[in-house]
């Protein structure tokens, strides 16, 4: 294993594990609906992460920087997705979202004392969003993008071994889920302390912020 494979490693490793909006969409789905929907919003990144190891090992994101456009039209439009999930988490605390059965009501609460590993009321639904909102905000995050454009290839050796590339975004795209279900598998054990209301509440208020920031950060770099 090479020395510049290894550096490539550790930088990797310190990218995934930083807390990001992916981060905070697999939390928010885990609390919300339970383990399987946190993995499956790591599912959704996953594919995205895998998409644009694609494109970029097939050169088609050379063309941002022929047509910078593309990027500014992404930065916009996951500016405008995190803005809207920021927003789905304040209208989760707004009067009437404890309603019988909705995700962190008092009602799922107390079927988690009952059986922690019990399907969640709304889960199909849970499940579902979870797969798009990982997919989605990764698909629209440039960051990503520039990843794949301008740091992987400081690790690619003079003459490299055939599929050296995919060698190295398959290590990101692994790496990558590993940590995002290690968040969700983490907050899964917590779904009971964040079911009470006032823990709930500052959750999704703190989601929401974080979110916002988020999306206003995306439109400040552009």
């Amino acid at each position: 294993m090479s020395s510049l494979y290894l550096a490539y490693l550790a930088a990797t490793i310190v990218l995934v594990i930083t807390p990001g909006a992916t981060t905070a969409v697999v939390v928010r789905n885990t609390l919300a609906n339970g383990h399987s929907a946190g993995v499956r919003a790591a599912l959704g990144a996953m594919v995205a992460n895998t998409t644009h190891a694609t494109l970029a090992g097939l050169g088609l994101w050379v063309l941002v920087g022929r047509w910078p456009m593309v990027l500014d039209s992404l930065r916009i439009g996951g500016a405008a997705y995190l803005a809207w999930l920021g927003l789905k988490s304040l209208a989760r605390v707004w009067p009437g979202a404890n309603r019988p059965g909705a995700p962190f009501s008092r009602e799922s609460a107390d079927a988690d004392r009952r059986a922690p590993d019990a399907p969640v009321p709304s889960s199909a639904d849970g499940q579902a969003s979870g797969f798009v909102e990982g997919l989605t905000v990764n698909l629209l995050n440039p960051a990503i993008i520039s990843f794949y454009i301008a740091v992987v290839p400081t690790f690619i050796p003079p003459a490299p071994p055939r599929f050296y590339f995919a060698l190295l975004a398959a290590t990101h795209i692994v790496l990558g889920f590993a940590c995002h279900a290690g968040w969700a598998t983490a907050f899964h054990a917590l779904r009971r302390v964040f079911a009470r209301p006032g823990v709930r509440m500052t959750f999704e208020l703190g989601t929401a912020a974080a979110m916002l920031w988020l999306s206003a950060r995306v439109l400040g770099r552009m």
